[in-house]
């Protein structure tokens, strides 16, 4: 391992995570082996058992007051060490549950076998978040152990349902909300341009999905004797499908982009810096090509333009063969990607308008929202994002691009309840297989990972308790 050297204690700590590379890593294979999927009701008892691993972790790691907290699905795990006078009180979050593993038989090894190959460990949850949530709690291990304190205060909130879009989250904060406040926010749960170009996220869109059933009559009729003369459950959702965009990839809903501001030439300028290989980005999409938005690059699309997109469709026979019949039944998931400063709740208004301007009579319908999430942003002339570009910059020898997430998570809960700002610090890789079968973490990305934890919360210190807050997102940044 490199040293990464600012003072006799940063090589200390370097020379600690070389002497226990070994203990790390096995502590990493026995979390990894929790097939924690939240989303699969046979898996509830190993997701317990995943936050009860972590409980034990942080008390063992010196963390203090450690607990499960509760909610009405999986358990969150949390612990403390509040003992920095006249310092910061800093909340890491991260998450214990992972996704499924279908299809397993894509898996070159056992997803819940941690392998090592080439420097990379493979297993489900590797870099999706166990890998990343496990820097965070080694660093509080070995500074407690060479110092017997922390530059900051410390919390650590590690969730139980990321994986199945937190339902339960924003309750758990506005029920433990003394227990979790804090001033700032570190999230490890996002990835780096390219090891060899390290950047920092600095936002993530928002999220409203809808799940849409159509019905054209009480059960599926004889194409020969009814076709022609009666609605097709397939054809009108067909036609809502094709609807969603106009002939520039524009989003159809009403007043979708009245609160979509264009985007800043500081970001846009960030953005075009950055080495974007179209042929690349192909090849980690599976070989898709390449559409969207007219007028926007692949990155803007991604990044800081809302979508929509239909994550699902279904009506009909399709199974072997064929089957002969006028479907009376179809089902459309619809996803919409928000960006500041729209608002889920008034994107649902115009989705619901929007499909009663474009449902034929005799089409019964029932829509069931499944879940909202609205954008987070965090200003790049933040003092805590400039700490924490200055801590990677420490480990990886240059500065960081600024990045976005085109996904979403519970960041904007965790800032907007909190009243923090979020600042993000993960280490994952484009090629990671996240979600996928195969899902690795590069391990030299998890050692710089946890050196430059260490270094942000120093960072961190050097501001001291007067860190501003963020405030509602207001304008893209």
């Amino acid at each position: 391992m490199p040293h990464y050297i600012r003072s006799v204690a940063e090589l200390t700590l370097a020379q600690y995570v070389e002497k226990s590379r070994a203990e790390i890593l096995a502590r990493l294979d026995a979390w990894l082996r929790i097939p924690a999927i939240s989303a699969d009701p046979s898996h509830r008892d190993d997701v317990r058992a995943s936050a009860e691993w972590c409980a034990g972790e942080m008390r063992t790691a010196g963390l203090e007051r450690v607990q499960l907290l509760e909610t009405a699905g999986h358990p969150a795990v949390y612990g403390e060490w509040l003992h920095a006078s006249d310092a910061p009180t800093v909340l890491v979050y991260g998450h214990h549950d992972v996704q499924p593993v279908d299809p397993l038989d894509a898996w070159t090894s056992p997803p819940f076998e941690p392998t090592v190959r080439d420097g990379q460990l493979f297993a489900r949850g590797a870099v999706d978040d166990k890998g990343q949530v496990l820097y965070h709690l080694e660093v509080i291990r070995a500074l407690l152990a060479r110092d017997g304190g922390l530059p900051v205060n410390l919390k650590l909130l590690v969730e139980g349902e990321e994986e199945i879009g937190s339902p339960h989250f924003e309750d758990l904060l506005d029920r433990h909300r003394e227990l979790v406040h804090a001033d700032v926010v570190v999230v490890s749960d996002t990835a780096m341009w390219a090891a060899d170009v390290p950047s920092m996220c600095t936002g993530m869109r928002g999220l409203v999905t809808f799940d849409v059933a159509l019905r054209t009559a009480s059960g599926d009729l004889h194409s020969g004797s009814f076709g022609g003369a009666v609605q097709n459950a397939a054809h009108v959702a067909a036609g809502l499908v094709a609807a969603l965009h106009d002939e520039h990839r524009a989003v159809t809903l009403p007043r979708f982009y009245d609160d979509v501001l264009p985007i800043p030439t500081t970001v846009r300028d960030s953005m075009a810096a950055l080495p974007f290989d179209p042929d690349r980005f192909r090849a980690t999409a599976n070989g898709a090509a390449l559409i969207g938005e007219a007028g926007a690059s692949t990155l803007e699309r991604i990044w800081v333009r809302p979508t929509a997109e239909v994550t699902g469709i279904s009506a009909g026979y399709a199974g072997v063969g064929m089957k002969t019949i006028v479907p009376a039944t179809a089902t459309v998931k619809f996803t919409f990607r928000l960006v500041p400063d729209q608002d889920p709740e008034r994107i649902a208004v115009a989705f619901h308008e929007w499909l009663a301007a474009r449902l034929p009579d005799g089409v019964e319908v029932e829509v069931t929202p499944m879940g909202a999430v609205a954008p987070a942003l965090t200003p790049l002339d933040h003092p805590a994002v400039a700490a924490a570009a200055t801590s990677i910059e420490r480990v990886w020898g240059v500065a960081p691009r600024y990045t976005r997430e085109g996904g979403s998570g519970p960041e904007e809960a965790l800032g907007r309840v909190l009243d923090a700002p979020v600042v993000f610090l993960g280490v994952g890789l484009p090629d990671d297989q996240i979600h996928a079968p195969n899902e690795r973490i590069v391990l030299d990305q998890f050692w710089k990972g946890l050196l430059a934890v260490a270094e942000l919360w120093f960072e961190l210190a050097a501001v001291g308790t007067s860190i501003p807050r963020v405030g509602p997102v207001e304008g893209d940044q």
